[in-house]
């Protein structure tokens, strides 16, 4: 039977259909899920669209070289945190639902869609461990007063993934909540005051754009051509460069503009008996807990041929402690005629893999027995490991023996688009201190100077 509220609405008619969510949201509200059943009484189908995203399932069918996969934060093994496995109640504060503790977690049940995470408008909301709502938030004033979301509703996760501001990305940060022209042109608070959905469009709250280090293989690209000409530049050699050059390459000169991100972790150096200490942006250099870690500002991208596509290691995979696993890294090269010179954050790590079986474990650091509360490697492998369904799956198991191997992790930057006059000009690439290794992407030498191989469409 349909709910007094839900009946009054339809008996309204239309002109009430915009009326306040505060004359039907009474409360109170004793936690997140009750909430979620309320707006279920009008909004039942949006929570069923929201469950078929990967906002909440976490993974996403894709396709890797040779390979057909399932993946996402779900089962990704990353250099920052590692995996969410083991880890569930600290990483899912940033889930688009409500409980997610274990591998238990239900995801059929509609009353742990989180509504008000992406539909605040109070700047009140905030989550703790396993996506719960914090006590002292008012739920019942936010749930009366929701909305479209804002640049802060997608910040509160994606400007602080990996444990804290900037952290990951490089180009995403608490900076870019109010922007102004000189930080992004798009986003520019007081300017064109783009909102993310103003590019990434959202069809049933299926969110358009695929990050790299989760979907590597997703094909929901965001370009700059759903909005610019191809063509763009009144200067014909400009536009000759733009069939070869991402735009973002000449547009995003910089990343981490104010804020520092992240660029090393080494977690071999965790457990040391010694003080933690900070560098000149307040940032841990090292913390017992974690390791060692540095950071940048105001960073030049590396530079690396992409055709959209992107290859990962996934758990289970055999790797050598001898070289640098590439955990995600951009597909294409020169003679690629699909792809285009990109900018990246290139992030390094250290981190734990099985001496014998020659694949990074999957440890668990958060909760009763994870590393960060009795600083104990192997207990950390062995939990987490049987912990992750992804290790079962491919009967990946721990042999007891463990050290630490490097990786790295491309992530493609898109954001901190600079006003034109700041973008690269000819000599920041084209001169013997450029930012292009000109060998590393295939040429001969700077092809201006150099004859050689050629990139050709």
């Amino acid at each position: 039977m349909k709910s007094l509220a839900l009946l009054l609405l339809l008996a309204a008619g239309s002109a009430s259909a915009a009326a306040p969510h505060k004359d039907v949201l009474k409360g109170p509200y004793a936690n997140g899920p009750e909430v979620t059943k309320a707006c279920l009484q009008c909004h039942e189908k949006e929570a069923k669209d929201v469950m078929k995203t990967s906002h909440w399932t976490w993974e996403l069918k894709q396709q890797l070289p040779g390979r057909t996969v399932m993946r996402g934060k779900k089962n990704a093994i990353n250099n920052f945190c590692v995996s969410i496995a083991g880890n569930q109640p600290r990483c899912t504060v940033c889930h688009a639902g409500y409980g997610w503790k274990d591998n238990n977690f239900d995801f059929t049940d509609e009353t742990k869609v989180d509504c008000l995470v992406c539909h605040d408008t109070t700047g009140t909301y905030a989550k703790t461990v396993a996506g719960e709502a914090f006590e002292n938030v008012d739920l019942a004033k936010v749930a009366q007063n929701v909305g479209k979301p804002v640049r802060d509703n997608c910040g509160s996760c994606h400007f602080y993934g990996g444990g804290g501001d900037a952290v990951k990305h490089g180009d995403l940060d608490s900076s870019m909540a109010y922007p102004d022209k000189a930080l992004d042109v798009h986003m520019n608070a007081d300017g064109n005051d783009f909102q993310c959905q103003d590019c990434h469009k959202t069809k049933d709250h299926d969110i358009s754009g695929n990050a790299m280090g989760v979907s590597p293989g997703g094909e929901d690209h965001i370009g700059c051509t759903n909005c610019h000409d191809a063509a763009p530049h009144a200067n014909k050699r400009l536009n000759t460069h733009a069939e070869t050059v991402a735009c973002q390459t000449c547009h995003i000169p910089y990343y981490a503009r104010q804020e520092a991100t992240k660029l090393t972790w080494d977690w071999s150096t965790a457990g040391e008996d010694r003080e933690d200490a900070v560098d000149e942006y307040g940032r841990h250099t090292y913390l017992k807990k974690k390791g060692s870690f540095t950071w940048g500002k105001m960073v030049k991208p590396s530079y690396a041929w992409y055709n959209g596509k992107a290859d990962a290691y996934m758990a289970g995979d055999k790797m050598d402690p001898t070289k640098v696993t590439k955990l995600a890294y951009p597909m294409g090269d020169i003679k690629d005629p699909k792809a285009k010179i990109y900018p990246f954050k290139v992030f390094t790590g250290k981190q734990i893999y099985d001496k014998k079986n020659h694949i990074f474990l999957n440890p668990k650091t958060y909760g009763k027995g994870g590393y960060w509360s009795d600083f104990d490697w192997d207990k950390a492998a062995r939990l987490g490991m049987e912990a992750s369904e992804a290790m079962k799956a491919v009967g990946a198991t721990y042999s007891g023996e463990y050290g630490f191997a490097p990786t790295e992790m491309w992530w493609r930057i898109n954001h901190m688009v600079s006003p034109k006059e700041q973008a690269l000009k000819c000599s920041d690439c084209h001169s013997a201190n450029g930012r292009l290794d000109w060998k590393a992407l295939g040429y001969e030498g700077d092809p201006m100077k150099v004859k050689g191989t050629r990139h050709t469409k």
